[in-house]
């Protein structure tokens, strides 16, 4: 099964090779990784040892975040390491103060593992959600350093639970705690005779718990605004931005904030295709009067977040691809949600449909319906804001179990 593994490996880079002439994604992928230790080796102090942090991508990164910050606030005098196998995580957080170093993640084979960890010689690894590399899992359990897995979360269809699944078993043999986001993964684990497992819920509650209190005003959203409603249709595809439209004609009244996925040009140029006359974010000048619009497109990274404070209903997108993005940002400024169909991987999303804070639609027309029934809905919102309060401390949980090792 490794020499499988390791065939699946060297497979992915041929085809990130070859994805990489007409991708940039994958572009970024390829060159991100190139002489890689030599870059890691002229940032890092490689004498020193290091908290190694490894994310998946951006949104692994805002998970595991709250624990990166408050142990570097309790123990400033310690070098932390970041790494992301996503280029979508590492070019946004390239530049990361708080950590000593921000690298993308070399593939998964043996000399790899070795190199990277006999650079920045960590004395503990914290990896958020999920990410298992069975090499670098390996030597570090050879080594005996100390492996977290926080904001975990197990579902019965993973291979780790099949009969085959042998392999990706040893994987978590590995780990030296999980700190996993629901009953069903503790009993999961609990099932393969893992012990080392706590319920700590999910470090992403108090990421958007904080940002609600520390949030930014954006003055030219602001003077968008105005005094209207505003529905928000965050982390947008293109199917999602088809249903979101449709709905402008009919609510004059409402002011529309799309804030796509993609950014990219030719993305940006579709969709101002679908509401001509709308706003670019970037365009507008703080000199000059914003021309009246209903619409507006934020065509840069890094605002939703902060723009979910001016909203009434929110539209989380995802939901007719892979799967839905996040939308506890938007719970948490108690703002009552809808997305797509795909929602089964997330945890959060089947709690808020129970606790009728969010709908899940699969039509124009149960958009609309569920739109209109959440402008009249004066408990949905409030319902939503409580269940992100209520769910808060997994980060204070991980840190008290990290004092041991720090």
């Amino acid at each position: 099964m490794l020499l499988l593994y390791n065939f699946g490996i060297a497979l992915y880079r041929m085809i990130i090779y070859i994805a990489s002439f007409f991708n940039l994604k994958a572009e970024l992928f390829l060159n991100g990784r190139k002489n890689i230790f030599n870059v890691i080796e002229k940032q890092i102090d490689t004498k020193q040892k290091h908290v190694w942090f490894h994310f998946a991508s951006l949104g692994e990164f805002e998970q595991g975040r709250t624990v990166l910050e408050e142990l570097k606030k309790n123990y400033p005098q310690k070098k932390i390491v970041v790494t992301f196998f996503s280029p979508s995580g590492y070019e946004i957080r390239k530049n990361y103060a708080i950590a000593d170093g921000v690298f993308y993640l070399p593939l998964d084979t043996k000399s790899n593992a070795k190199k990277l960890i006999d650079l920045i010689q960590p004395e503990i690894a914290i990896f958020t959600k999920y990410e298992f590399w069975y090499h670098y899992f390996q030597l570090l359990q050879e080594r005996k350093i100390p492996l977290l897995i926080i904001s975990g979360i197990f579902r019965p269809g993973q291979l780790f639970f099949k009969w085959y699944g042998g392999f990706y078993r040893s994987m978590l043999n590995c780990v030296t705690h999980f700190f996993v986001q629901n009953t069903e993964s503790v009993e999961l684990l609990q099932g393969l005779n893992f012990k080392n497992v706590s319920l700590s819920g999910d470090t992403r509650f108090d990421r958007v718990a904080e940002n609600v209190l520390t949030v930014k005003h954006l003055p030219l959203i602001e003077e968008f605004c105005g005094k209207a409603p505003v529905f928000i249709a965050g982390s947008t595809w293109p199917q999602d931005e088809q249903l979101v439209t449709a709905l402008i004609a009919a609510y004059p009244q409402w002011k529309f904030i799309i804030a796509p996925h993609e950014i990219g040009p030719a993305h940006i140029d579709q969709l101002l295709k679908l509401v001509p006359g709308a706003l670019r974010y970037t365009q507008l000048n703080t000199k000059s009067p914003q021309p009246d619009s209903q619409v507006m497109v934020i065509d840069n990274i890094g605002l939703l977040s902060s723009i979910y404070q001016y909203g009434r209903v929110v539209y989380i997108g995802g939901g007719f691809g892979v799967s839905i993005h996040n939308t506890l940002e938007a719970a948490a400024f108690g703002l009552p949600v809808i997305f797509g169909p795909k929602y089964d991987k997330f945890q959060e999303a089947k709690d808020l449909l129970s606790l009728n804070a969010a709908i899940t639609i699969s039509s124009m027309a149960e958009l609309s319906a569920a739109f209109k029934k959440l402008q009249k809905d004066t408990n949905a919102g409030p319902a939503a804001k409580k269940y992100v309060q209520d769910k808060t401390g997994a980060t204070k949980q991980v840190l008290t179990y990290l004092e041991q090792y720090i």
